[in-house]
């Protein structure tokens, strides 16, 4: 046999191992190529799920944040409808005064058609009609119960449900988080705990409670100014004859006074009177007016302050046995020469007020001025067991944010605020990371 083919005898077969081995090498690099595609796709659907679920955490706090707005908005609402009721309260008052001043002639309605016209003289005897109104205004009655279900609206349905909504915010979004990772996990058990951790959390501090002497007071005041039944209802009428030589320019007036203003606790109050002011002249003090009242009314809550107009308490119900001027120089410091209210007729609306169940403006939440600075924003991350014994890790950030859906008319920037309903939702890059750590990572 030739040495030749002694060599190829000898080295017969040794392909076949050199093949094995690239075949096994493959094999190896397709079943970790294999792996690899397993985790990047479970990687790829755990972020979709994390992605979802932190979007949803985030529209929960934008819906939370709006609800907290449309509160406030409704807290402006009630006021509003409360200051309408105290105003038709002491329109009440003052129709049923006026019914008795005309029913005893004092003064009689005859002599304000002659002096101030047959209009004045008319709407002041119709005043007949309203004879019995002060039952509709008074502590028990239609619009004094209306003003206190609104009052107990506020402060039992409106102010309880902030407080829950800021209090229960952070479990109700945690419950919506992990509900989303079920469904997106629909293959795990039920009972499965998701090691979901929140590393970042503006919520606690973003929002807190305010008084409602700030925003609030400025925003009711502000809503309040566009009827024009709650403005000031003054009037003053005037007679065209002169009484007396030493005062020739002057008249006897009909002044017609009347306010809804909301006082420095916040509560409403409203004052309507009217009086006859006959000028007089006498020769210890000239000509003054003497004040007729022909009605009044006051309403205010039982918390309220004094009305700031001048009146005294106890002012006498007749002056048949004294001299009005000189009652009033020594128990008043009223001005009955150049004044232009109606003293003696708001004295008896102190007296006969009608104090309506009320607390004033309530406490409510708004925005901290963190919120000024950043959106309320989260970052979450999630462990779960991979393939091949691999634990993947998603991380993902998502935010709430305040922004109009079109400019304001006066062309302001307005800063976020609960009394305005446009807070938005929107995924964000994870805190502190490059763009690239929200694909997140695996570790075995």
């Amino acid at each position: 046999m030739s040495r030749a083919a002694v060599l190829s005898d000898s080295q017969a077969g040794q392909a076949l191992v050199l093949g094995m081995i690239m075949a096994g090498l493959l094999a190896a690099a397709m079943l970790r190529y294999f792996v690899v595609g397993q985790v990047a796709s479970a990687k790829s659907r755990q972020l979709h799920a994390l992605d979802a679920a932190a979007y949803s955490g985030a529209q929960v706090q934008a819906r939370a944040l709006n609800m907290l707005a449309y509160i406030n908005r409704a807290h402006t609402a009630h006021q509003v409808a409360m200051a309408h009721l105290v105003t038709l309260g002491s329109w009440a008052l003052l129709g049923d005064t006026q019914a008795r001043q005309v029913a005893v002639g004092n003064p009689p309605h005859y002599l304000i058609g002659m002096l101030f016209g047959p209009s004045h003289g008319a709407a002041y005897a119709a005043a007949r009609r309203a004879t019995g109104f002060n039952r509709l205004a008074a502590t028990q009655g239609e619009l004094a119960a209306a003003y206190a279900s609104h009052d107990k609206t506020v402060r039992e349905v409106l102010v309880a449900v902030q407080h829950e909504i800021v209090r229960g915010l952070p479990d109700v979004r945690d419950h919506v988080i992990r509900n989303i990772l079920a469904r997106n996990y629909s293959e795990l058990p039920a009972d499965f705990k998701f090691d979901l951790s929140v590393d970042v959390d503006a919520w606690p501090g973003y929002v807190q409670l305010q008084s409602g002497q700030g925003a609030l007071r400025q925003l009711v005041r502000h809503a309040a100014g566009l009827y024009g039944f709650l403005g000031r209802r003054n009037h003053t009428g005037f007679n065209t004859w002169a009484v007396h030589p030493v005062c020739a320019a002057l008249r006897h007036q009909l002044r017609r006074r009347g306010s809804t203003y909301l006082d420095r606790q916040g509560i409403w109050q409203s004052v309507d009177t009217q009086s006859f002011h006959a000028l007089r002249f006498n020769r210890w003090i000239g000509c003054y007016y003497r004040e007729y009242p022909m009605g009044w009314g006051w309403v205010p809550a039982r918390s309220s302050r004094p009305l700031a107009e001048p009146h005294v308490a106890n002012a006498p119900e007749n002056f048949s046995h004294r001299d009005f001027w000189r009652w009033v120089s020594e128990y008043t410091s009223w001005d009955i020469i150049t004044g232009t209210g109606n003293p003696l007729a708001t004295s008896r609306a102190t007296a006969a007020r009608q104090r309506w169940q009320g607390g004033g403006l309530p406490a409510h939440f708004d925005t901290t001025p963190m919120a000024v600075r950043r959106p309320l924003s989260f970052a979450l991350t999630l462990r779960l067991p991979g393939p091949e014994g691999y634990v993947i890790t998603t991380r993902a950030a998502a935010e709430s944010f305040f922004a109009r859906p079109h400019t304001r008319p006066d062309g302001a920037q307005e800063h976020a605020n609960l009394f305005h309903p446009y807070w938005q939702a929107r995924l964000t890059a994870y805190p502190g990371a490059p763009g690239s750590a929200r694909l997140g990572d695996f570790n075995e």
